[in-house]
């Protein structure tokens, strides 16, 4: 997703009330962020809640810009805060020069905070360790904007909206264009200030006595959630608990995991069943609704704790395929969305978005494979029936849009001059470039695109053949056409040798640059044994591999840049795709040194690895700095964790045929490991691979583990 141009949000185009201060889009590496879909806040470190990006948000809006705590005449010292699981964190702080007899501090402030669908509380308590009596006012303000996240995440300020006293003791109110917010105090302030937002406390406290208030933040749209959250008890995967000789692994994989959890949200069109349909949000604060690319590639990733989930955001998705053909919308028959939204988006003038945007290229093959692999996994054969007829519409749309291109190749052009320029995974303006740094022109074909395209073929040939559907042979001989023609026009050669470049360009010109998208390439069949081993030892080179993960772009490019969004960043689900896809291709070493990046990184990120971060590398400094603007948490990134375990592993399920294998590759390095919880077939799946490397497996009844 492009951090300045891909959309992020809409309530409709909100009515924007008194001036309008552009600015730069804020950062938020250092933020304190909590989350529960479709709400979260964001913060200071000291858990203030006072400008840029920070607020509460819920469905897209900023129900509250400003939540801050003063004691009068003493200054507030932050010691410790930060998060407590996904959705809770905790702040401590002194109040310098109250009660004090010694240098010591006495007075001291804990605030807790806790975020739900659509309510924020927070509690703020106050404890006298002193041997005086005190006595302060403290002073909470709170102010809102109601502003659409895309309008923070621009930098636009609005000015604040009125806020106005409730009927009710303790609370103020604040409203627009159908959405409400509301904020009680408990107990009511002594004095509350409407039009400030001001509640104040006049606090007496004697020696060893505490004192503390609960506010709670409810915020709603009138005509509801566009995506409702999901319910607590239904979370649609089996939680893994992983205890390895590496404990930077074991809390890597239980953060993503309680992420993971938070980031849930419903698909209102789901049957009533009592158990609707759930998938990932992308990310917060910046894109927490659906995108389709990376809603399927989380699930995919995800498929070793069940198939629910992929079943869920298969089914949403399927709800959603293209069934017209749409040049606004870039809508297509057959064709998975990119994004959805509850209003139409702009940007300046220069981005255009409808509520439902399907300007992806690489979503659709996606889906196909993400439906292959859930049916190797366990999913329920009927489950998997009912979604093939949109198979078959995915299929069918990959086919027409070879067939439409001269070259034969999947490509993508903005038609609309309004939209992504760039509609791939790196989706930013400046994403795919020439060898000496200029933009590739559109119509583009991207390498990895032809294949997901080609497993995307072979996946839906083998779902075909299952199912007694006519059409598996074509479509075979359809992926090896396409391997032949990626055979003759992608490969380019450089000093080092033979490469595929990373996109064909508007004249079908080899674009070639050297980036990450050697990793989507491996394990999918498109290459042969050999062409495999040149990627492989591409990636593993010092100017791809940073030491902390896979740069996006080699650092040897014209035009890399360490913080550039696509153009030499690390973002951790790339870099677990080439982990998981060298080990498919046979070459653990290279997977296991892009493994080991990603844990160190995961420490400098306090185990919450954000979407991307920047990519000087392990030769410059042994953490990785942040990209300021990254989401954090990201569900591509969190779902990173259960990827890398994957493949070290090497672990695959094919439960039509009845087995499962594991081949543990480098799983050596954080053993003595045992993780139990893992999911196939509907079954519970336990792992343990000693210090000498045996391995133990316990399989679900009906199973078969095969150890080669």
């Amino acid at each position: 997703m492009d951090i300045t141009t891909t959309p992020q949000t809409s309530d409709a185009v909100a009515v924007t009330p008194g001036p309008v201060v552009q600015g730069l889009q804020p950062f938020t590496h250092d933020a304190v962020v909590s989350v529960c879909a479709p709400s979260l806040v964001v913060s200071h470190p000291d858990g203030q809640l006072d400008g840029g990006a920070d607020g509460f948000y819920h469905g897209d809006t900023r129900a509250l810009a400003r939540l801050t705590v003063a004691v009068e005449s003493s200054t507030l010292a932050p010691v410790s805060g930060g998060l407590e699981g996904a959705d809770q964190a905790g702040f401590r702080a002194v109040v310098r020069g109250l009660g004090e007899v010694t240098a010591d501090p006495v007075v001291a402030l804990y605030r807790r905070r806790t975020v739900s669908s659509g309510r924020l509380e927070e509690t703020f308590e106050i404890s006298n360790h002193g041997t005086r009596h005190v006595r302060f006012r403290l002073t909470v303000r709170a102010s809102t904007d109601l502003a659409p996240i895309e309008q923070v995440k621009s930098g636009r300020l609005l000015a604040d909206v009125p806020a106005e006293a409730q009927a009710e003791a303790g609370a103020l109110g604040w409203s627009r264009g159908g959405f409400a917010v509301r904020l009680l105090s408990t107990p009511a302030p002594d004095e509350l200030d409407a039009p400030a937002g001001q509640l104040s406390y006049e606090i007496h406290l004697a020696p060893g006595q505490s004192w503390s208030a609960r506010l709670s933040a409810t915020a709603a749209h009138d005509d509801g959630d566009h995506f409702p959250d999901a319910p607590a008890n239904q979370v649609p995967w089996s939680t893994p608990v992983l205890r390895s000789a590496d404990r930077r692994f074991d809390r890597w994989l239980a953060q993503s995991v309680a992420d993971l959890e938070r980031l849930r949200l419903t698909d209102p069109q789901s049957p009533q069943t009592g158990r609707p349909d759930q998938f990932l949000a992308a990310g917060a604060p910046w894109y927490l609704t659906l995108f389709g690319r990376d809603a399927i590639w989380a699930a995919r990733m995800l498929l070793p704790l069940g198939t629910d989930l992929a079943a869920g955001t298969l089914r949403t998705l399927a709800r959603r395929q293209g069934t017209v053909t749409n040049p606004t919308a870039e809508e297509q028959p057959g064709k998975i969305l990119h994004e959805a939204r509850r209003g139409a988006l702009q940007i300046a003038d220069r981005l255009t978005l409808p509520p439902i945007y399907y300007g992806t290229v690489d979503a659709t093959p996606l889906w196909i494979t993400l439906l292959h692999d859930a049916w190797r996994w366990g999913l329920d054969a009927q489950e998997v029936e009912q979604l093939l007829p949109h198979a078959e519409s995915a299929l069918a749309w990959m086919r027409d849009q070879t067939d439409a291109d001269s070259n034969g190749f999947l490509t993508y052009v903005d038609h609309t001059g309004r939209g992504l320029a760039n509609q791939g995974w790196k989706d930013s303006d400046d994403a795919i470039r020439h060898r000496d740094g200029h933009p590739a022109a559109a119509p583009i074909a991207l390498c990895e695109v032809q294949a997901y395209a080609y497993e995307a073929a072979l996946g839906g040939a083998a779902l075909l053949r299952a199912f007694s559907r006519p059409g598996a042979d074509e479509w075979e001989a359809w992926a090896e056409r396409l391997a032949d023609r990626f055979r003759d026009r992608f490969w380019v050669t450089d000093e080092r040798g033979p490469y595929p470049a990373v996109a064909l360009d508007g004249d079908g010109r080899p674009v070639e640059s050297v980036t990450s998208g050697f990793g989507h390439l491996l394990g999918t069949g498109l290459l042969k044994a050999e062409e495999s081993a040149l990627l492989a030892a591409r990636i593993a080179g010092p100017d791809l591999d940073a030491g902390h993960g896979l740069r996006t772009l080699s650092s040897d490019a014209v035009g890399f840049n360490p913080y550039g969004y696509h153009v030499g960043s690390i973002w951790p689900h790339d870099t677990a795709i080439a982990v998981h896809s060298l080990v498919k291709a046979g070459f653990p070493d290279a997977a296991a040194s892009l493994a080991a990046g990603l844990l160190t990184a995961s420490t400098a990120f306090d185990a919450r690895l954000p979407e991307l971060f920047a990519g000087h590398g392990s030769q410059q400094s042994p953490y990785p700095a942040p990209y300021p603007a990254s989401c954090r948490p990201q569900a591509w990134a969190a779902a990173s964790a259960i990827s890398v375990l994957q493949a070290a592993l090497g672990l695959n399920a094919d439960v039509p045929r009845g087995t499962v294998t594991i081949a543990p590759n480098f799983a050596s390095t954080y053993a003595p490991l045992t993780v139990k919880g893992l999911q196939v077939g509907g079954g519970q799946l336990d792992v343990k691979v000693t210090a000498d490397g045996t391995v133990d497996i316990a399989v679900p009844e009906g199973l078969t583990a095969v150890t080669p």
